[in-house]
């Protein structure tokens, strides 16, 4: 039977303590309530959290497979609501340091993956690393989660600039984290479309404002997702919105020319795509 297609998507942001991790998780098992399955990749291979934010005790990771002592099956775990993780590790310096054909191995190894997963959320690092950039190029979104602090906005730029500018990525959705009302949550990405429309060629989308939810703090102390925690919180209503979005953005219907997460699947639907237009002719 043939796999179904993977939607992809990057969670990125530029800058640390936006809450990435926090709309990736909680989009995550949103969209899995909704009856998707569910895989999320922790890409910040040096400081590893996804894990540690939902409590689960993990034997293997990313470096075991990188060390070739497992396959990347062997270390998947299950989270709530049965999302299924690939957790990365910890303060170890190496995975940070990985080079540009290990980066290509890692994605090129989800298309070894014997589950028929719905989506891959990826979890990036903060910062605009080759890394970071490896894996938001390799995705088919790119979700970007922006603050209304000055440093946060700069980061977010920079990092839409260098994707758009040296890696081809034009497309980014925008996420409004943290905003006290939904207008702060729009004036917020009328700050960042002024700089991006007048400097860059990009086209941005705001996906979702999430507000400021105080129980997100309380959430992550229980180490809870917050949208199983308090499932009618604002917070996980934003989310819970965005996650039914973001399902029903398209897939591409071929490769972009560059790695990709699940590429095998990509190629093989252009090619189908390509049989069945030869044969309409």
């Amino acid at each position: 039977m043939k796999k179904s297609m993977v939607k992809v998507i990057a969670v990125t942001g530029g800058k640390g303590g936006v809450g990435k991790t926090n709309v990736t998780l909680n989009t995550a098992i949103a969209m899995a309530e909704q009856g998707k399955r569910v895989l999320v990749l922790d890409a910040d291979l040096g400081l590893a959290n996804v894990d540690v934010m939902l409590g689960l005790r993990v034997e293997r990771n990313l470096s075991h497979v990188l060390s070739g002592q497992c396959d990347l099956e062997d270390v998947l775990v299950e989270g709530p609501s049965g999302i299924k993780i690939v957790p990365a590790t910890s303060g170890t310096k190496n995975m940070v340091e990985l080079s540009p054909a290990e980066h290509a191995g890692l994605i090129r190894a989800f298309s070894s993956l014997q589950g028929d997963y719905d989506v891959l959320l990826v979890d990036t690092a903060a910062g605009i690393s080759d890394m970071v950039l490896s894996f938001a190029r390799a995705a088919q979104d790119v979700m970007v989660v922006v603050c209304d602090e000055p440093t946060s906005i700069t980061d977010a730029y920079a990092l839409i600039k260098i994707l758009s500018r040296e890696h081809g990525v034009f497309k980014f959705k925008i996420i409004a984290n943290m905003v006290r009302t939904m207008r702060e949550g729009q004036v917020l990405y009328n700050k960042l479309t002024k700089v991006t429309d007048r400097f860059l060629d990009v086209a941005l989308e705001l996906a979702a404002i999430v507000p400021f939810d105080e129980n997100l703090r309380l959430a992550v102390r229980k180490q809870q997702p917050f949208v199983k925690a308090y499932p009618k919180s604002p917070a996980s209503l934003a989310i819970k919105t965005l996650a039914v979005r973001a399902i029903n953005w398209p897939i591409p219907a071929q490769p972009g020319g560059h790695m990709e997460f699940f590429l095998e699947q990509l190629i093989g639907s252009a090619d189908n795509q390509l049989e069945r237009d030869v044969a309409s002719e």
